[in-house]
């Protein structure tokens, strides 16, 4: 997905570091570049600068290891963090046993990346006039894109500065921290606004089906609108994207996560990667942004003590997001035999398909191996297919609709709750559920549990319910405290931000 910018590269390189969140670009002249007031003229202008938002979204590696996905994955009960040592990526490791501080190398870079995306969506927002189809359509994405790098933001961080113009640089250590619900009613009107002009997703052409649509917007409005508790709106935007015609349910979750899956019947937003860059180790950019998912191979079983089964195609990876014992319990208990296969894989299934693992006691390791992000040897690209995968990241998901849409509904409408669970659960070939009252909205949380595993949407699910405590205190989570990220350390003193409490 990420392109060349031509023209609009001098832009991304223009500022310092800044405590809002802005990106420490380069100060250096760069030759032939285009004074910013002549940019954002044409539609191929305003075409650039909203690939260069997108591109930003993808680098969850941007010379160091720093991946929301990867974030929001090891505070929960889904998995451990892995790897070789203690010392092995520590800003992960401290993550996983909530010790980490406002030091943290990979909170602090995440919230940039964020920020980062939001800098280039207000230069789209801000300089570009709409006297085009095609401009108009660009602002909205860029609107839609800004919503979800804040939705981010303040389920993350809570309070966070709110930038909505392209601000000069004298501003970048005076913005403060804006009130939670005055970031998500900006989420809301950029998501209403963008909502109106957007296509369908089949309105889009085969190269561009990585641009958000119509149903993106709605979806990431009912699930904000959800996470405030405004179940009818929520309800009511949810059923928008599921009577639109355009989504359903893929056969399996195997189907979903594949590479035939992207972009396909269950995508609603995804964040794409390239495996045709021909990456070795001797030009893979460790210092720069890759266009591949390197984070896949880094979430492989590690390659010191595992043997993939002939048959199988998950190949060895180093050793990170090792599924825990109580998410493989919950697997077992929903009864979906294949929703499990396709999501974890125990030691034992591997050696019985003719696999082997020979360090059972290894760090954080509790007998299984995670595969819906799984690091197979088919979605790679040569030369060196552990620098090559093209495994897109799946931000929203059909699937996931129809659960926030039984959980927006079921207080009002038990039936169409249940309706809602009940097409999944028929594509999982698990029996429909019956439960009504608070039984339901168990049955809710138990099929985000096990649908969306590792899927990096549970931190976030858990925090909202009030169940964080019980589900994560036994990890090292502290109520009061742990709910939140903390501010990056750098920003609270450059931009005298207030810390979250505990940090």
């Amino acid at each position: 997905m990420k392109k060349s910018l031509i023209k609009i590269a001098f832009i991304f390189f223009l500022t310092t570091l800044i405590a809002a969140g802005c990106k420490k670009f380069l100060s250096n002249e760069v030759p032939g570049a285009y004074p910013e007031e002549d940019f954002y003229k044409t539609d191929a202008d305003v075409t650039q600068a909203v690939t260069g938002v997108y591109d930003m979204m993808q680098a969850h590696y941007n010379s160091s290891w720093a991946s929301l996905f990867m974030i929001k994955s090891l505070l929960t009960d889904e998995s451990n963090a892995g790897g070789s040592d203690a010392g092995d990526q520590p800003g992960y490791q401290t993550l996983d046993d909530y010790t980490h501080d406002a030091t943290n190398d990979k909170v602090r870079d995440a919230w940039r990346m964020c920020y980062y995306a939001i800098f280039r969506a207000n230069k789209v927002i801000s300089r570009s006039d709409d006297l085009t189809p095609l401009r108009k359509r660009l602002i909205a994405e860029a609107k839609v894109l800004r919503a979800y790098n804040y939705f981010e933001l303040v389920t993350l961080w809570g309070d966070i500065p709110l930038v909505l113009a392209d601000i000069p640089p004298s501003q970048f250590t005076s913005t403060p921290r804006a009130p939670k619900a005055d970031v998500y009613k900006q989420i809301e009107k950029d998501l209403a606004e963008a909502s109106t002009v957007l296509p369908l997703k089949t309105g889009y052409s085969l190269t561009d089906r990585f641009r958000v649509s119509k149903g993106t917007a709605q979806a990431l409005l009912g699930k904000a609108l959800l996470f405030q508790q405004k179940w009818a709106e929520a309800g009511t935007q949810f059923d928008l994207v599921i009577n639109s015609g355009v989504y359903s349910v893929a056969p399996s979750v195997a189907a979903a996560f594949s590479q035939q899956g992207e972009f396909g019947q269950e995508s609603i937003f995804e964040i794409s990667y390239a495996s045709n860059r021909s990456y070795d180790w001797g030009n893979f950019p460790w210092g720069a942004a890759p266009e591949s998912n390197i984070h896949v191979q880094l979430m492989g079983p590690r390659g010191d003590y595992y043997t993939k089964a002939p048959a199988d195609s998950l190949a060895a990876g180093w050793g990170f997001i090792r599924p825990k014992q109580k998410m493989w319990n919950a697997f077992i208990a929903d009864g979906s035999v294949d929703r499990r296969m396709q999501s974890i894989m125990s030691q034992a299934e591997l050696v019985a398909a003719g696999g082997n693992w020979t360090a059972p006691n290894d760090r954080d390791y509790e007998g299984f191996f995670q595969r819906k992000y799984g690091s197979f040897s088919n979605h790679t690209g040569a030369p060196i297919g552990e620098l090559n995968y093209g495994t897109n990241w799946r931000h929203i998901r059909y699937s996931d609709v129809l659960l926030m849409a039984a959980e927006a509904w079921y207080r009002t409408d038990e039936t169409k709750a249940r309706g809602y669970m009940n097409q999944i659960r028929q594509k999982r070939a698990v029996a429909d559920i019956t439960a009504t009252g608070p039984a339901l909205f168990d049955a809710i949380v138990r099929e985000r549990q096990v649908e969306l595993a590792f899927e990096g949407v549970r931190f976030q699910d858990l925090v909202r319910w009030g169940k964080a405590s019980a589900e994560l205190g036994t990890l090292g989570f502290t109520p009061g405290k742990h709910e939140l990220l903390p501010i990056p350390d750098f920003d609270v003193k450059t931009g005298k931000l207030p810390q979250n409490p505990g940090f």
